[in-house]
């Protein structure tokens, strides 16, 4: 009898295969943003949530910018190529795709952050308070 893991078929491995190549460019980890942002990030790091727990604790690096916050006006500051990572919370929370919505409705390239502040944080990494970047 098979179990709810097995009941349904894992899929062919060449759809597997290009699942979960594309997943890559969607998201990048904090392992990876955290290595990027020690050379000097090619990316700009956005943290979508609130003012007050952006100065409670963000990535170092990272710009404060609401989700709600992302408009044409605002992103017009930075090049139309730039690649923008967004996070927030952690995987509990929704906030860094709704900011990673708007980004590609802007026609903006972005990729999620996974894991978000949580993750950071199981990594090791230590997050920077205050309002500056």
């Amino acid at each position: 009898m098979p179990t709810a893991v097995t009941a349904i078929p894992a899929a062919p491995s060449e759809i597997a295969r290009e699942h979960f190549a594309a997943e890559f460019t969607f998201e990048t980890d904090c392992w990876d943003t955290h290595d990027a942002m020690s050379k000097g990030a090619d990316f700009v790091l956005l943290d979508v949530r609130g003012p007050a727990l952006y100065a409670a604790g963000h990535v170092p690096g990272a710009i404060s910018l609401p989700h709600g916050k992302i408009t044409r006006n605002r992103m017009s500051e930075w090049p139309e190529e730039t690649l923008f990572v967004t996070y927030c919370a952690g995987p509990h929370c929704n906030g860094a795709a709704r900011g990673a919505l708007r980004l590609a409705e802007l026609g903006r390239p972005v990729k999620i952050m996974a894991g978000g502040i949580t993750g950071w944080l199981d990594e090791g990494f230590a997050l920077k308070t205050g309002d500056e970047a």
